[in-house]
């Protein structure tokens, strides 16, 4: 059984006044996630949204200015992708949507072996999920286009490590 993980499709990374916004390529990855969404749920797939949201001393913040601040708006899935009823979010403070998270959990229950991710960073929270996914024995899917970063050759290199180094397949 498969399931879509829509990973940090918060207002701060993707609404032009969030604190991490990651550009104009905001809008085709919120198209892609869209797109990912409606067939999913068509298909009967859970979706399972996973969002940065973090406390307002993280020790991320000596990484990146402070962003998804637990109740500040900005930790909020962005309205036109908004979870429905009976879909679950799932809150993470670092970059792996498996690290310190019940997802995992979650997923066995459910009798997921194959996650498809969608989201933000590329490079970053994508890359890391999908790396601790495969390290966890799931098949994992990617589609470029409802996958985006700040860094375009970054997420270049993302894309390339997954596929190449993960055995993620890339569609």
């Amino acid at each position: 059984m498969k399931a879509l993980l829509v990973v940090d499709m918060v207002n701060d990374f993707v609404d032009p006044k969030g604190a991490l916004y990651i550009g104009s390529v905001a809008e085709q990855v919120i198209a892609g996630v869209k797109s990912r969404l409606e067939e999913n749920r068509a298909e009967g797939n859970p979706v399972i949204y996973v969002c940065d949201r973090h406390l307002e001393d993280d020790r991320e913040f000596d990484l990146f200015p402070p962003h998804s601040v637990h109740g500040s708006g900005g930790d909020e899935v962005y309205p036109e992708l908004a979870p429905q009823q009976g879909e679950r979010i799932i809150e993470k403070r670092r970059f792996s949507s498996f690290f310190s998270t019940d997802l995992d959990l979650t997923l066995r229950d459910k009798g997921i072996e194959e996650i498809e991710l969608v989201g933000v960073v590329t490079n970053i929270c994508i890359l890391y999920t999908a790396a601790e996914a495969r390290m966890l024995g799931y098949r994992v899917t990617v589609p470029r286009k409802a996958v985006a970063s700040f860094d375009e050759e970054a997420h270049r290199f993302a894309l390339q490590e997954m596929e190449k180094t993960l055995g993620v397949t890339i569609i």
